[in-house]
């Protein structure tokens, strides 16, 4: 009977083992560069000098607001599923905002593009840190494949600007979310008419949008978000906990009580 429990013991320790290093290597594969938006994260569009919407059409799920400049102008309250800051967006939100863009400007190991445009070769690129040294561009469709794993973040540090074409836009495969795409931009982001526009957009100048789709934040820290056409921002939702590893772990002491169980008799 002893050495049963001994043996039971021992099987527990590993199981419980196997699951906690499945749930670090989980861990370490998706926040490896962690980047906080901190109190950011509720905005689908913050400047820093204003907003400022052309088109009726344009409609936006998250908050809206700017600081220092408050002023927001062609946006009412049934254009936005949120919280519309009229007389300034929160100072903690831009504080927020300024730390989450020297993070992704900061991250290490990035992998050089400079001079390449992101869309004219149908890259598919992996999760990562990519780097430009000054402008880039997007003039096809740029593929991100996640490889399985949902908390895959994307990277891309980019020197001045950004620039996308008209029905320019990205693609997400192999569990690639939105959520987890940062574009930091040393400069002003454009982004062209009829794009699927995917990611947080990071800018310390301006950001303009044409027109088309956003899955994701205008966020701009010193400058103005200018929307032209009529343009739909919706904010990403939170990815819930990796399912298949709560699964595995309560798999895993299932398993044990059964031994248990097993054992007693």
């Amino acid at each position: 009977m002893a050495g049963s429990k001994v043996s039971v013991i021992g099987w527990t320790m590993r199981s419980y083992g196997i699951c906690l290093l499945v749930l670090t290597l989980m861990s370490v594969g998706a926040y490896a560069v962690p980047i906080d938006l901190g109190e950011a994260e509720s905005f689908g569009v913050l400047a820093g000098s204003g907003v400022t919407n052309a088109h009726p059409g344009t409609y936006i799920t998250g908050d809206v607001g700017s600081f220092p400049t408050p002023a927001v102008t062609g946006l009412t309250a049934a254009m936005v599923n949120g919280n519309l800051y009229l007389a300034g967006a929160p100072l903690g939100a831009k504080t927020d905002l300024l730390e989450a863009y020297n993070a992704a400007r900061d991250a290490e190991g990035a992998t050089d593009m400079s001079g390449m445009d992101l869309g004219a070769l149908g890259y598919s690129l992996a999760p990562g840190v990519y780097s430009f040294s000054s402008s880039v561009g997007l003039t096809g469709r740029l593929t991100l494949d996640g490889g399985g794993n949902p908390n895959a973040q994307w990277i891309f540090q980019i020197g001045s600007t950004l620039t996308t074409g008209s029905n320019s836009g990205l693609s997400f495969v192999n569990g690639a979310l939105a959520y987890n795409v940062f574009w930091q931009v040393g400069s002003s982001a454009t982004i062209g008419v009829e794009s699927s526009f995917a990611g947080n957009i990071l800018a310390h100048e301006s950001i303009t949008l044409n027109g088309g789709t956003l899955d994701g934040r205008a966020l701009a820290l010193n400058g103005a978000v200018t929307i032209s056409g009529g343009e739909t921002i919706t904010v990403p939702v939170v990815p819930e906990p990796a399912t298949s590893v709560l699964l595995l772990v309560g798999l895993g002491v299932g398993l044990v009580s059964r031994r248990r169980r097993r054992s007693a008799r």
